[in-house]
């Protein structure tokens, strides 16, 4: 079985839980509030500027040319396409120079940035494990929300653009490749890009959750019974 096929098997609970948290179910029937669209907009800006990042550093440890220029132009790809997504999107929704001058990642967005980057440390195969369920989980979200019909056009070109064909072919571009550097590593070596994957599966989960939450950077201010 191929590395896509046995993850995709290993981590289905945790993978499709995605595709019921109430932010994806939100933006299917349009009751998701717009404010909280906002929030993840501002916060998935900062993820992506920090994927582009660690895709150039996989086109770094790229093993032949053809590799390194598949990255660049997967880097290139997320510059121009998707960033320039959320900046009409935060055209739309009002966001302002001053929000992003004052702007802090939430928790769980600094937390997966540096799980990628430190996943990063490792070679190309390392790097894309770690990217792949970003690509693959937002596609098949794209996808399972075709003939979804929410009344804000927000949404509808959100899931428009992820259930795309051209978005498409960029994942199974990925996914093929991903494969190929997988395949006949040792068993040990084996686990370690499952933990990178399976890792960032678990931070796709907490990218809705933190959204839908509006999460901030809290510190208890009662010291647990435990502790004391």
């Amino acid at each position: 079985m191929s590395f896509c096929k046995e993850v995709r098997e290993e981590f289905k609970d945790s993978w499709e839980s995605s595709f019921h948290h109430p932010f994806v179910t939100g933006l299917a029937d349009g009751t998701l509030p717009e404010d909280v669209f906002r929030y993840y907009v501002m916060q998935d800006a900062y993820y992506l500027t920090h994927f582009a990042k660690v895709q150039a550093l996989g086109a770094v440890k790229a093993t032949d040319l053809q590799m390194t220029r598949a990255f660049a132009h997967h880097a290139e790809q997320t510059c121009a396409a998707e960033l320039s997504l959320h900046e009409s999107f935060m055209q739309i929704l009002g966001v302002t120079e001053s929000e992003w001058e004052t702007f802090e990642p939430s928790p769980s967005a600094y937390a997966y940035v540096s799980h990628m980057y430190r996943a990063a440390q490792g070679d190309v195969a390392d790097v894309l494990a770690t990217l792949l369920p970003c690509y693959w989980l937002y596609y098949e979200i794209g996808v399972h929300l075709q003939g979804a019909t929410p009344d804000n056009p927000i949404y509808q070109r959100w899931i428009a653009t992820y259930g795309s064909e051209w978005f498409a072919s960029l994942v199974e571009e990925q996914k093929d490749r991903m494969d190929q550097l997988a395949a006949d590593v040792s068993p040990a070596r084996l686990q370690e890009l499952k933990a990178h994957f399976k890792r960032s599966t678990y931070y796709e989960w907490h990218f809705w959750e933190q959204a839908w939450t509006q999460e901030k950077w809290v510190v208890q201010s009662e010291v647990p019974a435990y502790e004391r």
